[in-house]
């Protein structure tokens, strides 16, 4: 049976104090993002029903134009006029106050957009926006976005064990940890979110 009630312990908080502190970050963040894609994979073929459907996101399958795209895209409309978008090689989030940000599973260093939609599916990277460079006009905003954007990784986490339960966490990271790869434990996971978001709060040099 499915435990609803487990709780999260405590997770570890990460030093990213001194010379190689940004550079640390950013492993760690691209390390938990990584393992954050999969479990979306995973709970897109989960056996009980697509999740991510279930929560409500609208799927995008390929054009037949687009024959060398062979996964949808996923996204959601969020309350106070935000939205996520999620593809297999990252994540979208905008705010209508604030843009929107573009991060790659393969390197956690969000790229700023000044529009807060997306005109068109990211069926590749290409299909995205041209990136802004961040300024001290934007920076607070991109911050902003960045955190939210970890804040929603995090309730997404923390409502995955209370409403699925940790064993089913934990069997879709089965295959992840046996891989050898850096892996979050399942218990851990969603704190270890939130504990980075704090990372940044209390340190402003992590981000640009």
């Amino acid at each position: 049976m499915i435990d609803q009630g487990k709780r999260f312990p405590a997770a570890t908080r990460q030093d990213f104090s001194g010379d190689r502190g940004v550079q640390n970050f950013r492993r760690h963040a691209t390390d938990l993002f990584n393992q954050q894609c999969w479990c979306w994979g995973r709970d897109v073929m989960r056996a009980e029903g697509n999740w991510l459907i279930e929560l409500g996101f609208e799927q995008l399958k390929p054009p037949p134009e687009r024959n060398e795209c062979s996964s949808s895209v996923y996204q959601l409309s969020l309350p106070g006029d935000r939205c996520i978008v999620l593809r297999g090689f990252g994540a979208f989030y905008g705010d209508r106050e604030l843009g929107g940000i573009f991060v790659t599973r393969d390197k956690f260093s969000p790229s700023y957009l000044s529009q807060s939609s997306l005109v068109k599916p990211p069926w590749a990277e290409t299909d995205l926006p041209k990136s802004q460079p961040v300024t001290r006009a934007n920076r607070e905003n991109y911050r902003q976005l960045t955190l939210g954007l970890i804040d929603w990784i995090y309730q997404y986490e923390t409502d995955v064990i209370t409403r699925l339960g940790l064993p089913y966490r934990e069997m879709t990271l089965f295959s992840w940890s046996s891989r050898k790869r850096t892996s979050f434990p399942a218990d851990q996971f969603a704190t270890t979110w939130h504990a980075l978001g704090q990372s940044i709060v209390q340190n402003k040099n992590l981000l640009p």
